[in-house]
């Protein structure tokens, strides 16, 4: 198989069959320095045109590393503009299938220009149509970049490399001791990368995150009929609620889970599920990770570190855009302490409360264990927006454990006076009742009953309407 087949074929194997019409195929290279001219350069290197999934009208291009490296230069970034014009045009989803060596040296400030205008359009895209990038091969410097902008971007685990800087040229490092351009990297610590997996993998769970998202951000939620009850209890809820990739299966119709960087900042869990054939955005603090086979794999703190209040803020902002609800499951007890952490929580955490507080789709809260602190007021509290507020009946919200609280209460006391507070403590701030006795909880919940109520407060929630005062954009 060339190459050149390769390109083509990841566009037919991603779309319906027989449904691409490519657009542009007889574009090639104007530029003559450094004998470009002699040099056959076939659709300028990428691929571009439009086809459908399930149905769905999508705009695709993916680049052909068997011309020039698949680098960019002035035609190659016309046709991947152009394809942008259309796709807001219409209002549907665009897609990059990126193998590429970068800018295209030969054509020096005319490439320059071109990415420049890539960046144009996806920064004029962003918040109207989904952008979706995989990369199967090379994807550096100026293109990282361009992958970045994307709203999610996938990765081929075996080939497939994403960098700035080449491992080689970080001081201090190399490509044997630390591949900062690997899946790995890129997916676990740089968080850059929501899914790696085999090319086949890859394309199929683009077609999978494509059904579930709106085309646009001026469509209607994106329903499917279910089969599933709306009614249905959720016995095993509250016993796997540690691990929500677990608990939003048995929430969700049909136990449909899409998860965004599940490689990233493992604490806190991003995901897009279907309750009443409706797409919603979940976000949920962790405290344990079970594998296949139910068993503990991993042990986690059920706190907010950087990285989860950066990734979690990210997607409130992608299903604001698209007005795609949110749900959110809470269990967090405080930030993570650690002078690493320390650096940058506090922009982190604002970023996080911006973004609940900012969004203006229907929001609702699932208090299931503990509550406390500002890390419970920016992740998604009535405080700070919340339409919703569900608690289940043993959950525990105040400003800190009552444990904490007495020692800080009953300073210089003895041990009898300090437990006799906490309970105090406990009795008066912490349980779930004087919350809702305040007005901060609207609900109090059985977890086995907790979809239906959840499904309800969402179909309450469908015409919310948020005024807001006119401004340009927020700052934080």
């Amino acid at each position: 198989m060339s190459t050149t087949s390769q390109a083509r074929q990841r566009i037919e194997a991603l779309l319906d069959e027989n449904s691409f019409v490519e657009i542009g195929a007889r574009v090639t290279a104007r530029n003559t320095d450094f004998n470009l001219k002699q040099t056959q350069t076939p659709s300028d290197g990428v691929v571009t045109g439009y086809g459908v999934i399930d149905g769905k009208l999508v705009y695709v291009y993916s680049q052909d590393a068997s011309v020039l490296n698949g680098s960019v230069g002035e035609m190659h970034a016309k046709k991947i503009v152009n394809l942008y014009d259309m796709a807001i045009k219409m209002g549907a989803p665009i897609i990059g299938l990126i193998e590429s060596s970068g800018l295209r040296l030969q054509e020096a400030t005319d490439a320059l220009n071109a990415i420049g205008e890539i960046y144009m359009s996806q920064a004029y895209a962003s918040g109207i149509v989904p952008q979706i990038n995989a990369i199967f091969g090379n994807c550096g410097g100026a293109l990282a970049v361009s992958s970045a902008m994307a709203d999610f971007t996938f990765m081929e685990n075996s080939k497939a490399k994403l960098f700035v800087s080449s491992p080689n040229c970080i001081d201090g490092n190399y490509e044997g001791k630390c591949d900062t351009s690997a899946v790995d990297f890129q997916s676990s610590e740089a968080g850059n990368v929501d899914f790696a997996g085999s090319e086949e993998e890859v394309l199929g769970v683009i077609r999978e995150l494509v059904s579930i998202l709106p085309s646009n951000n001026e469509g209607e939620f994106v329903y499917d009929e279910t089969d599933d009850d709306l009614n249905r209890a959720c016995p095993s809820l509250e016993a796997s609620i540690g691990d929500p990739v677990v608990a939003l299966s048995q929430l969700s119709d049909n136990a449909v889970v899409f998860e965004t960087k599940a490689d990233y900042a493992k604490e806190v869990v991003t995901a897009f599920i279907k309750l009443n054939g409706a797409t919603v955005g979940a976000i949920a603090n962790r405290s344990v990770i079970y594998d296949e086979n139910g068993e503990v794999k991993e042990k986690l703190e059920n706190v907010l570190s950087a990285n989860a209040c950066e990734k979690a803020a990210d997607f409130v902002n992608f299903c604001d855009a698209f007005e795609i609800p949110v749900l959110t499951l809470t269990d967090v007890k405080g930030f993570k302490t650690c002078k690493c952490n320390e650096k940058r929580i506090a922009r982190a955490s604002a970023k996080l409360a911006y973004a609940f507080a900012n969004a203006s789709v229907p929001k609702v809260n699932v208090i299931t264990k503990e509550a406390f602190g500002s890390a419970y007021v920016i992740f998604n509290s009535k405080s700070v927006g919340a339409d919703i507020t569900i608690a289940w009946p043993n959950a525990k919200i105040g400003s800190m454990d009552s444990k904490l609280a007495a020692q800080i209460i009953c300073d210089g006391q003895g041990s009898d006076a300090i437990n006799e507070c906490a309970k105090e403590y406990s009795s008066l701030q912490n349980n779930v009742e004087s919350a809702a006795k305040r007005g901060y909880v609207d609900e109090i919940v059985d977890p086995v009953d907790t979809r239906k109520y959840v499904i309800g407060a969402f179909e309450m929630l469908y015409s919310k309407y948020d005024f807001t005062p006119d401004k340009k954009h927020g700052t934080v």
